[in-house]
C-alpha cells in the first residue's frame, strides 16, 4: 500500500501535544493468547450496477446503446440522412441494427452520432479501439470523434475510414490514438460512399484496459479495487439481483457467451428514485458473470455470486403473484447448480465448456453462493429451503449464504436469524446503512453472538451522516471504529464489505459511495482508505486487547475509544488499531503483555488517518486531500506511551524480535 511518508514528523507532532488532564488509557495486548484465525475473506468488496457502476463505469465500453436494443431503440443516438432501424440482425438476443442508405444528394450526408455516457472521455496519447459488425458490398464508412463544444471552430479531432468488404456480417476494427483530451466527445459515423451498409454492435474501448482485456474494465477503477487487497468480491449486486419484477432480475446465464449476443436487461436503478431519474440506464451484460469471476481471480479475491431466490424486490412487490411459487422454483435452483458448474466444472461439462470457450479452461475455484438479497418474512425461508436441500446434495463443498433482511435489528431481523440457523446456512448476510449514533453504539455488536450458529457476512454497510448523507471523513472514522468490533470477533465475522462501491459524479442514485469518478478521473474517498487500511493490516489471528479488562468498544468510561489488535504471521508483527472518536486528545499507553524474556519489540510504524474538517473528503479536483500518513515510531521495551489526536484512526505496528 502506498502511504504518504512523513517519517518521524507526525509522531513528533503527536508526542508533543499537550496531554489532557485525564490519565492515560491503558490498552493491554495479551501477546501470549493467540485468538481466532482471521479469514482471508474478512475484508472485501461489494459490487452493484448502481450509480452507473458497470455500464458507464467499471465496464470500459464508451458507447451507449451499442446494439440499438434500448426500449427506445435510438436512445443515445442522433441520426441524419437516410437511416433505417432494422430488426432481423445476426444476433438472436440483439436483433436490431441500423441501415445507412444514400442521402439523395451528393452534398447531403447519412450517418449517426452517439453521446456516450455523459459524453465520451478520451485522453491525449491514449489508444482506442473502434469495432463494428457490418455488411455491405464495398461501401466505406467514416469514423469521427468530435468535440461536442459547439463554440469551437472545428469539430472532428479523429478521422478514420473503414472499407466494408463483405456482404456477410463481419466484425471490423480500427485503432487510433486520441490527439487531445476530451471528457465530453461524441462519436460520429458517416456513410462515405454510394450504396447501403448495415451496422450492428458499435463499440469503442480504450486499448489500455485492466490487464489488457478486450471487452475489458476501466483501468483506474479496477486498479483502485486491486489496491484494497480484497479477500472476497460479491457480485452482481443487491437489489438488481431481485429486480423490480422477475423479468428484470439479474439472470447470470444471459450474461455469458459472446458479448454481442448478450441481451439487454432493465436496470432497476434508473427509475427507483424519481428525484434521481435516469431513463437511459440499462445493463448490457457486457460486464457479466465471466468477467466478474475473472476480476475476482485477478484481484486475488474469493468470488461470491448472489442469485435470485424467486422473490422480486419486496419493497416494490407486495402481491404474491409477483414472485415465483415455491413449487415452481426448479429452474431457479438449476440456475444455481449450473452456475457452480460454470465456475468449477470440467471443460467437458455443459457449462464448464462455456467457460472454457470464453477463454478460461481452468476452474474459478468458487466456494460460496448467496441465495437471495434483502428478502424477509416467511416467504424467504420457504423459498430458500429447497435451494439448500438441492445444493447440499449436488455440491456439499459449497458454502451457502442466507440473509437477515434489510435491517440491522428489529422484527424481521429477529425472525430471520433463527430461521437461518434452522436451515443451517453457513453465513448470514447482514445489512446496515445507519447514522453516526448507531455506529458509535455498535462496537460490541458481535461480542455475544452465538458461536455455534452460522457465521456473519456484513454484506452491505456504510455510515450515513444525519443530515449529511454524503461522503465525509467523520463517517469513515466511525466506520473504522465499528470495524474494530468486526476484527475482534473474527471467529464469528468472516466477511465484511462496504457498499455501494462506485458512483459517477453525474449519474448517481445513491450516496455515500466508496469510489467516485467522472469520464476521465476517479477519487478514493475516506471510506476507501479505511477499508484499505484494514485489509492491508488484517493480520492472521486476533490478539486480545482490553482496557480495565473490558473490550475497547466505545463503552462508558472509555473516552470514545475503539480498539482491536492482531498478530500477523507473515510479517511476524503485532498490529494495533485504535480509533479516537472524541474531540479530545487521548493519552494512550499500549502494553504488550506476556512477551517471553527472549523476545522484544523492534521500532515500528504508526499510520494516522485524520482530517482538520470532519465534513470534508477527497474530491475529483483534490483526490489526495485526506490520505493516511505513515511515520516511524519507537517503543520503550513492551510499552508505548503516546497521545492520540482527536477524531483520529491510528494503526501501530511492531515486529517481534527474538534474541
Amino acid at each position: 500500500m502506498k502511504l504518504h511518508k512523513t517519517l518521524f514528523a507526525t509522531a513528533a507532532l503527536v508526542a508533543g501535544m499537550t496531554l489532557h488532564a485525564q490519565s492515560s488509557s491503558n490498552l493491554v495486548i495479551q501477546t501470549n493468547k493467540l485468538g481466532a484465525k482471521i479469514q482471508p475473506t474478512m475484508y472485501g468488496l461489494f459490487f452493484e450496477d448502481i450509480n452507473y457502476g458497470a455500464d458507464g463505469g467499471l465496464y470500459a465500453e464508451l458507447i451507449k446503446n451499442r446494439s440499438f436494443e434500448f426500449p427506445q431503440n435510438l436512445m443515445g443516438w442522433k441520426t441524419f440522412g437516410n437511416v433505417t432501424l432494422m430488426n432481423d440482425g445476426p444476433f438472436e438476443n440483439n436483433p436490431h441494427y441500423v441501415r445507412l442508405g444514400n442521402a439523395g444528394h451528393q452534398h447531403k450526408h447519412t450517418g449517426l452520432e452517439n453521446e456516450g455516457f455523459f459524453g465520451i472521455g478520451v485522453k491525449a496519447g491514449e489508444e482506442y479501439r473502434f469495432s463494428v459488425w457490418a455488411r455491405g458490398k464495398g461501401e466505406k464508412i467514416g469514423i469521427e470523434l468530435v468535440d461536442n463544444n459547439t463554440m469551437n471552430e472545428g469539430q472532428a479531432f479523429v478521422n478514420k475510414k473503414i472499407d466494408i468488404d463483405s456482404n456477410e456480417w463481419k466484425q471490423y476494427e480500427v485503432v487510433f490514438t486520441a490527439p487531445v483530451t476530451d471528457p465530453k466527445a461524441h462519436l460520429r459515423i458517416f456513410l462515405e460512399s454510394a450504396g447501403t451498409v448495415d451496422l450492428e454492435h458499435i463499440s469503442l474501448f480504450p486499448v489500455d484496459t485492466w490487464n489488457g482485456h478486450k471487452n475489458g474494465l476501466r483501468k483506474d477503477l479496477a486498479q483502485a479495487l486491486y489496491e484494497i487487497n480484497p479477500g472476497v468480491f460479491r457480485f452482481p449486486g443487491g437489489c438488481i439481483v431481485e429486480g423490480t419484477d422477475l423479468e428484470s432480475r439479474y439472470d447470470w446465464k444471459k450474461s455469458v457467451g459472446p458479448v454481442e449476443n448478450r441481451p439487454l436487461n432493465e436496470n432497476r436503478w434508473h427509475y427507483t428514485f424519481k428525484h434521481r431519474f435516469f431513463p437511459d440506464y440499462f445493463q448490457t451484460y457486457g460486464l457479466g458473470f465471466y468477467e466478474y469471476f475473472l476480476l475476482s481471480e485477478e484481484l486475488g479475491a474469493a468470488p461470491l455470486p448472489i442469485l435470485s431466490c424467486g422473490l422480486s424486490c419486496q419493497f416494490q412487490n407486495t402481491d404474491s403473484a409477483a414472485h415465483v411459487a415455491v413449487c415452481e422454483l426448479d429452474s431457479y435452483i438449476q440456475d444455481a447448480i449450473d452456475l457452480i458448474e460454470f465456475a468449477n466444472g470440467d471443460v467437458n461439462t455443459t457449462w464448464g465448456k462455456v467457460r472454457a470457450e470464453m477463454g478460461h479452461p481452468a476452474p474459478f475455484n468458487l466456494k460460496y453462493v448467496g441465495i437471495g438479497n434483502e428478502q424477509w418474512g416467511p416467504e424467504y425461508p420457504e423459498h430458500l429451503a429447497p435451494f439448500i436441500t438441492a445444493l447440499r446434495k449436488a455440491h456439499p463443498e459449497i458454502e451457502i449464504i442466507g440473509s437477515s433482511g434489510p435491517d440491522s435489528e428489529g422484527k424481521q431481523f429477529d425472525y430471520l436469524w433463527p430461521e437461518m440457523k434452522n436451515l443451517k446456512v453457513d453465513l448470514v448476510d447482514e445489512h446496515f446503512y445507519r447514522p453516526e449514533s448507531w455506529f458509535l453504539s455498535q462496537g460490541n455488536r458481535y461480542d455475544n453472538y452465538d458461536r455455534k450458529g452460522p457465521k456473519v457476512f456484513a454484506g452491505e454497510y456504510a455510515c450515513h451522516g444525519k443530515g449529511k448523507k454524503y461522503n465525509h471523513f467523520n463517517a469513515a472514522l466511525l466506520e473504522a471504529a465499528f470495524m474494530t468490533g468486526l476484527e475482534r470477533n473474527a471467529d464469528i465475522v468472516h466477511m465484511a464489505t462496504y457498499a455501494p462501491l462506485f458512483a459517477h459524479v453525474e449519474g448517481w442514485q445513491w450516496r455515500p459511495d466508496m469510489i467516485w469518478f467522472d469520464n476521465l478521473n476517479s477519487v478514493r474517498t475516506c471510506s476507501y482508505y479505511v477499508q484499505q487500511l484494514y485489509s492491508h493490516n488484517k493480520g492472521s489471528h486476533v490478539v486480545p486487547l482490553t482496557m480495565n479488562k473490558k473490550a475497547v468498544a466505545g463503552q462508558e468510561g472509555q473516552n470514545g475509544l475503539f480498539a482491536s489488535s492482531v498478530w500477523d504471521e507473515a510479517s511476524n508483527s503485532y498490529i494495533v488499531k485504535v480509533v479516537n472518536t472524541s474531540d479530545q486528545a487521548q493519552p494512550l499507553q499500549l502494553t504488550f503483555a506476556g512477551l517471553k524474556k527472549n523476545v522484544k519489540l523492534g521500532n515500528g510504524a504508526c499510520i494516522l488517518y485524520q482530517a482538520q474538517n470532519p465534513d470534508a473528503d477527497n474530491t475529483i479536483e483534490n483526490p489526495n486531500a485526506i490520505v493516511p500518513q505513515e511515520s516511524a515510531i519507537a517503543i520503550d521495551g513492551n510499552v508505548l506511551d503516546t497521545t492520540l489526536a482527536p477524531n483520529t484512526f491510528a494503526i501501530y505496528k511492531f515486529q517481534k524480535l527474538t534474541n
